[in-house]
């Protein structure tokens, strides 16, 4: 996925942060914390949320997650007092606050059509070619947060000729269509998923091709 504000562009599956051509380096866990901000945008995530994805069975003082949030400030040439990307919402948390003008999955081509497609209350994520994992994880490529959902709860492969839904040995299991996946499951227009308590809809265009346009809307989340 590519996420494209200012001058940066943010490749969350590559592990990426690059301004133009040149790639700046970032820490594994600020590359987390920047990614998990920009897929939260534009919601304020709180400093005990932050803990808890960063550091889950670790604990820490806010120190280490200030020491983050200066490093990102730093490699974005960003300002605590003059915020362009990242904003301190105080006794809370902080808040990706730039503006994003571009969010891509896959290679584009004049088309602008998708091929396929999930939607979880209302909204939609366009699925790109070849591996998909769905879960919990702020990396994952269909951010599913729902209690009850694993990390990498399962994964949907696109290829030209099917599209096939995996479990990913996830604690509630994954269903299509009410049936348990224990074994890759093909899915046509309009089947239903299930990753534990959170119910999925697939869609798909008739004619699925290896060159068609991906385009990704927004990362799935929960309302609140």
């Amino acid at each position: 996925m590519g996420i494209s504000f200012g001058s940066f562009t943010l490749d969350v599956r590559a592990r990426q942060l690059l301004r133009g051509e040149e790639l700046i380096h970032l820490s594994p866990k600020s590359f987390d914390l920047l990614a998990l901000l920009v897929q939260r945008r534009p919601d304020a995530v709180s400093k005990r949320e932050l803990h808890a994805q960063l550091w889950r069975e670790t604990f820490v003082s806010d120190v280490n997650l200030a020491v983050l949030v200066t490093e990102i400030r730093a490699s974005l040439g960003d300002s605590a007092r003059q915020p362009r990307f990242i904003r301190t919402v105080q006794r809370y948390g902080y808040a990706f606050c730039g503006a994003i003008t571009k969010v891509t999955a896959g290679h584009t081509s004049p088309a602008g059509s998708a091929a396929c497609w999930l939607v979880w209350h209302g909204e939609r994520v366009v699925l790109s070619p070849g591996e998909n994992v769905l879960g919990r994880d702020p990396t994952a490529d269909v951010r599913v947060d729902a209690v009850g959902v694993s990390r990498r709860h399962a994964m949907i492969v696109v290829d030209p000729d099917d599209v096939l839904l995996h479990d990913l040995d996830s604690k509630n299991g994954t269903y299509a269509n009410n049936v348990r996946v224990t074994s890759p499951i093909e899915l046509v227009d309009g089947a239903e998923i299930r990753l534990g308590p959170a119910l999925l809809r697939f869609h798909q265009l008739a004619n699925l091709t290896a060159t068609q346009t991906f385009t990704l809307t927004r990362h799935l989340r929960t309302r609140r």
